[in-house]
């Protein structure tokens, strides 16, 4: 890509070696971080393209330090680690390293935050359920932490951004997959109710069946996406049950709740799946295609959700668009 004036820019070193052109500019500055092998294949494209640096655009794109943290909680939902593998590799392949820091609860996000700002990374992403307002307020207080990201998830604070699927398309898509199915009598089970990055997929969800068929659905929720906590909470809830009190449908918030409703199901209640009572997920991860579940469930786009955090991190993407990145419903045999 040439400039205005026709010369020979860094996106055009960085296309020929084969690299994110921050790593040619790194390239550049005598003690920026950069392995010497990258160092040698960036100078020589550049000599043989004849590229001339802009030394005070160098010096101010260096100003970055290309790692970003990523705060992850909630490790039992295997979406995670789908989350993760796609998050790193296109980091990765646009020129970020990631810090992984793993937060188990409010106190640690709280220290993860200010940690992660004290290593100067352009961003800290933020991947779980365990980051409450004043655990942000407490980073953006530090006026370090570039961009506060909150990936996967819908934040209300208005200091972060949000890099997430659309909730009400993806619920609307479910809901009306499970009326025309000709379910009547759903449950819905819901993970943990935070406040500032909120998943609405159970409002969505139980306003939108009231407004299609006059009735509301009960629900109920547990403190983690974990198989084991749906797993009894379907046992609490409806062993020993009667027929006529069973639910038709469990609309579960996502894949780790829906395996460990189906397993309760089968397990316990000595019921069948979907013809004693039917599962919904949501996310899609590589057990739910398993013979064992197959389960009906939404995907989410993450690799479109990813390149877009990228753009972020660039200072391309608009956030008014960021909310608004739609999937697809997968439907198997669960419902």
């Amino acid at each position: 890509m040439k400039d205005q004036e026709g010369s020979v820019t860094a996106d055009d070193v960085a296309a020929l070696v084969g690299v994110s052109r921050w790593t040619v500019n790194r390239a550049f500055k005598k003690d920026a971080s950069i392995s010497a092998k990258s160092r040698e294949k960036v100078m020589k494209a550049a000599e043989t393209l004849g590229y001339v640096p802009d030394l005070l655009a160098t010096s101010l794109a260096t100003d970055r330090t290309n790692l970003v943290a990523l705060l992850v909680d909630d490790f039992a939902n295997p979406h995670k680690l789908v989350m993760m593998e796609r998050l790193t590799r296109i980091l990765r392949k646009n020129g970020y390293d990631t810090l992984l820091v793993n937060t188990s609860d409010e106190e640690d996000a709280s220290a993860a935050l200010l940690n992660a700002s004290q290593r100067r990374v352009d961003a800290a992403i933020l991947i779980g359920v365990s980051f409450n307002d004043q655990s942000l307020e407490t980073a953006i207080g530090a006026k370090r932490v570039k961009k506060l990201i909150v990936f996967a998830r819908m934040s209300k604070n208005e200091n972060t951004i949000s890099v997430c699927c659309d909730d009400r398309a993806a619920m609307t898509a479910i809901t009306e997959h499970v009326f025309a199915a000709d379910y009547r009598n759903p449950f819905f089970i819901a993970g943990p109710q935070t406040q500032s990055a909120h998943l609405q997929r159970k409002e969505i969800f139980l306003s939108q069946w009231e407004k299609t068929t006059g009735n509301r659905p009960k629900f109920a929720s547990v403190d983690r996406y974990d198989p084991k906590l749906a797993y009894d909470l379907v046992v609490q809830r409806f062993k020993g049950a009667k027929q006529a009190d069973l639910p038709d449908v469990l609309v579960c918030e996502n894949d780790a709740l829906a395996l460990g409703a189906c397993d309760a199901i089968r397990y316990e209640l000595g019921l069948r799946v979907p013809e004693d009572i039917a599962i919904t997920g949501f996310d899609d991860v590589p057990q739910a295609s398993s013979p064992q579940y197959e389960i009906t469930t939404y995907r989410q786009p993450l690799t479109d959700m990813a390149n877009a955090l990228v753009e972020v991190l660039e200072g391309k993407k608009r956030t008014k668009k960021l909310h608004a990145f739609l999937g697809r419903l997968v439907i198997r045999k669960s419902a």
